[in-house]
């Protein structure tokens, strides 16, 4: 399976429509989104729509948690985990959050597999322990180059992708 990683949208449309048409061709099933999305109409009126997989997400700094909350409860193939979010695909454990620290903290327990933010906007990925720890970038292209990652669980292998470039 692949799962694509996103973070800091910040509602780029365009950055986001782009991002969301080469997932479709690119057989990804999985979107987990790290945060500021910024207006919760991108939920409902770009991603749900363009998206068929599922999509799990978390609260960032920049967004009406209130609204946010109130319309991933109308979607079916959309879940809002909070501040914090972890899965278990295909034996894999993944956490997901929006800031730095937190994610440090998730990954220094060692009970997941990846562990993934945002916030920074800077791409990065570290080994602690057995735990990758990575984010993903700027998918809204704020401070730096458009960004996000792939997950590929059958070959356990992580790349950065430049928006740019696809």
């Amino acid at each position: 399976m692949k799962i694509a990683i996103i973070s800091d949208s910040h509602d780029n449309i365009p950055n986001l429509e782009k991002f969301l048409v080469w997932a479709s061709n690119n057989n990804i099933e999985t979107i987990i989104h790290c945060g500021d999305i910024a207006t919760p109409d991108m939920v409902k009126k770009i991603i749900a729509p363009s998206f068929s997989g599922s999509v799990y997400l978390v609260h960032g700094n920049v967004s009406d948690r209130d609204l946010l909350e109130s319309v991933c409860d109308g979607i079916s193939n959309v879940t809002l985990y909070g501040d914090e979010g972890s899965l278990d695909i295909e034996g894999i454990k993944i956490a997901f959050c929006h800031f730095p620290e937190q994610a440090r903290e998730l990954a220094e327990t060692q009970n997941y597999n990846l562990v993934f933010y945002g916030h920074t906007h800077k791409p990065w990925i570290e080994k602690i322990g057995k735990t990758t720890l990575s984010n993903p970038g700027t998918l809204g292209g704020i401070f730096s180059k458009a960004t996000f990652s792939v997950f590929d669980t059958k070959t356990n292998n992580l790349e950065l992708k430049i928006l740019e470039l696809i």
